[in-house]
C-alpha cells in the first residue's frame, strides 16, 4: 500500500512587529569586487562567496542555495562595458560546481543573466563586420557591430555546461534603406511601422567610445528576465530606450525564424515598449534615456503582480530615476501574444505605476516588488549614481537602508525562498529573524497534524492557508481546508508550510 509521509517543518511563529519591515536577505557583488555578499535585514553579513575573479555585473541565487555568477575571463579577445566571458555555479562552501567560458574572437558574454529553472540564460555579443551590416541594409557603417544574442546553458554533469537554446537579434532585423541589399535574409520594407515584430537595423546610430569602434555595442542590452508561466523572456536596451518580450518556448531553429512556439511567431518581437519611434509609430517616448533591469513582478497576489517593472534611469529627470510598472496588454484569447491597435504603438501609452526614486542612478541598477507590496531599489554607483540599496513601503516611506553596496545589480530574497532555506546551515543567523525557532513541542501545543505518516487524508488543526511542497521546493498544493486529500501524491516526504494574516511560520 502506498504511504505518503508528510513532515511538518514549521517550528515557530513570529509576530509581525512591523508589517512593513525588511524581511529576508539581499544579495550583491560590489563593482570590481571578487566577493559576493548576502546580508540580512539588519545589514549584517550572513554569508560570503570569496572568489578569485571579479564579478562582471550580477549574481543570482538558485533554489538549491548555489550561487550563479557572471565573471571576468582573463583571456577575453573582445572587451567592453560589463564584459564577462565566463559564468559559474558555486556551492555555499565556495566550490565551483561548473564553469563555462563563452569567449573568443567572435563572441563574448556580457552584462546580465537570469535563471530558467536550473539553467542559466546569459547575454552575449557576436561580431558582425562592417561589410556584413552594410550588406544587410545598414546605412553606411564604417566599423564592426556587436549585436546581442542570448545563450541558455545547462549543467553538463562534468564540471562544465552545454548550450541548449539560443536567440539572436540579428535574425529579427528589417530595413527601409536598400531594396537591393545583398543580405536578403534581412527584410526590406518601405515602411518600418508595418513590422513592429522586427527591429530596424538603422534605428540606433553610432554610440562612440564603445566596443568595436564607432559604437560596436550596438543595442547595449543590459538586463534580462524570464517568466516561467508565459515561457517568455524580457530584455532591456539602453541605446534603444526600449524593452522587448520574446518567446522562449521555441526550439533554437524556431527562435531564428518567424513562426513556431506558443506565440506562433518564432523568435520575433512579441511586445515592445518605451520608444514608439523605433518602429515608426507616434506616441510619447516614456523611456527618455537609459533603461535597465526589465523584469516581471511575481504574480502571486502581491500588488501589480504580472506587470513588467523597469529601472527608468532618467524617468523623472536627468538626475531622478523612476521605477515604472507596465500592465502589458496580453491577449487573453491566446495567452501568449499582445494586443495592439493597428497603426498605433503598443500600449499602455504611459507607465501604469511609478515610484520616484529617493536615491537615483544614471546607469546599471535594479528593482523588485516584494510580497508585501514594498519596492526594493538598487541604485548603482558610478556615473554619479547613489550606489545604495534601500526599500520603501507603499507610501514611499523609506523603511530599510540606504545600504552602501556600490553594486551594479542587487536582489532581495525573502525568508521562504528555497535557496535561503538551503543556505541556513552556512549562514551567520545570529541577527536575522528568518530562522527564529522554539522547540517542536512548543509548536505541537499550537498545531496538531495527523496521521503522520498517512496513506489517504491528512488533518491539520490550524485556521489559515496551508501549502504543501515536495523536497525539491516545488509547491504542489494550496488549501484552506483542515482535511487534505493526499491520495494522488507519490510516496515520499513532503513539507507543510502554514501562513496566516497575523503570523508567519518559519522553517527550521
Amino acid at each position: 500500500m502506498k504511504q505518503t509521509l508528510i513532515t511538518l517543518t514549521i517550528l515557530t511563529s513570529v509576530l509581525f512587529v512591523n508589517a512593513q519591515s525588511f524581511n529576508g536577505f539581499a544579495l550583491y557583488n560590489s563593482q570590481g569586487s571578487n566577493t559576493t555578499y548576502l546580508i540580512d535585514e539588519n545589514q549584517n553579513i550572513a554569508h560570503t562567496w570569496n572568489m578569485n575573479t571579479e564579478c562582471n555585473y550580477t549574481v543570482a541565487l538558485k533554489e538549491n542555495g548555489n550561487l550563479i555568477r557572471g565573471t571576468k575571463y582573463n583571456n577575453n579577445v573582445l572587451s567592453g562595458a560589463a564584459d564577462a566571458g565566463r559564468v559559474q555555479e558555486i556551492s555555499p562552501d565556495g566550490t565551483i560546481v561548473w564553469d563555462y567560458i563563452y569567449s573568443n574572437a567572435d563572441h563574448v558574454s556580457h552584462h546580465d543573466l537570469t535563471l530558467i529553472g536550473d539553467n542559466v540564460l546569459i547575454t552575449a555579443w557576436e561580431v558582425k563586420s562592417a561589410t556584413e551590416v552594410n550588406d544587410a541594409g545598414y546605412n553606411n557603417s564604417t566599423s564592426d557591430k556587436w549585436p546581442t544574442h542570448f545563450v541558455e546553458l545547462a549543467d553538463d554533469g562534468n564540471g562544465g555546461a552545454t548550450i541548449v537554446w539560443e536567440w539572436h537579434i540579428w535574425d529579427h532585423l528589417c530595413q527601409d534603406v536598400d531594396p537591393n541589399a545583398s543580405n536578403q535574409a534581412i527584410l526590406y520594407t518601405q515602411n518600418i511601422s508595418d513590422h513592429p515584430e522586427l527591429i530596424d537595423i538603422n534605428m540606433i546610430q553610432s554610440q562612440g567610445g564603445l566596443p568595436g569602434g564607432g559604437g560596436g555595442d550596438w543595442f547595449h542590452v543590459n538586463g534580462v528576465d524570464y517568466n516561467a508561466d508565459l515561457d517568455q523572456i524580457v530584455f532591456s536596451s539602453r541605446f534603444a530606450s526600449e524593452i522587448y518580450i520574446i518567446d522562449h518556448s521555441t526550439t533554437t531553429a524556431e527562435a531564428a525564424s518567424h513562426s513556431g512556439g506558443n506565440s506562433g511567431m518564432g523568435g520575433d518581437i512579441l511586445y515592445r515598449w518605451g520608444n514608439p519611434s523605433n518602429y515608426g509609430m507616434s506616441g510619447s517616448q516614456i523611456i527618455d534615456n537609459a533603461v535597465h533591469d526589465a523584469r516581471w513582478i511575481t504574480d502571486d497576489g502581491r500588488p501589480n503582480g504580472g506587470y513588467l517593472q523597469i529601472f527608468n534611469n532618467s524617468g523623472v529627470s536627468n538626475s531622478i530615476s523612476a521605477i515604472d510598472g507596465i500592465e502589458t496588454p496580453i491577449d487573453s484569447s491566446t495567452g501568449y501574444t499582445y494586443l495592439r491597435t493597428p497603426g498605433q504603438a503598443f500600449g499602455p501609452t504611459s507607465y501604469s505605476t511609478r515610484y520616484e526614486c529617493q536615491y537615483s542612478a544614471s546607469g546599471q541598477s535594479a528593482s523588485d516588488r516584494m510580497s508585501n507590496g514594498n519596492i526594493y531599489v538598487n541604485a548603482s554607483g558610478g556615473q554619479g549614481g547613489a550606489g545604495v540599496m534601500y526599500e520603501v513601503d507603499s507610501l514611499g516611506t523609506l523603511i530599510w537602508g540606504p545600504y552602501n553596496a556600490s553594486s551594479p545589480k542587487g536582489f532581495r530574497y525573502e525568508c521562504d525562498y528555497p535557496g535561503i532555506i538551503a543556505l541556513e546551515s552556512y549562514m551567520n543567523t545570529a541577527t536575522t529573524s528568518c530562522f527564529t525557532a522554539t522547540s517542536v513541542h512548543d509548536i505541537d501545543d499550537i498545531i496538531s497534524i495527523f496521521p503522520n505518516p498517512t496513506t489517504d487524508y491528512l488533518t491539520i488543526n490550524y485556521k489559515g492557508e496551508k501549502e504543501i511542497y515536495n523536497m525539491l521546493g516545488v509547491k504542489i498544493m494550496i488549501t484552506n481546508n483542515n482535511e487534505i486529500d493526499v491520495r494522488d501524491l507519490a510516496s515520499g516526504v513532503y513539507i507543510v508550510r502554514l501562513a496566516e494574516q497575523n503570523l508567519r511560520f518559519i522553517k527550521k
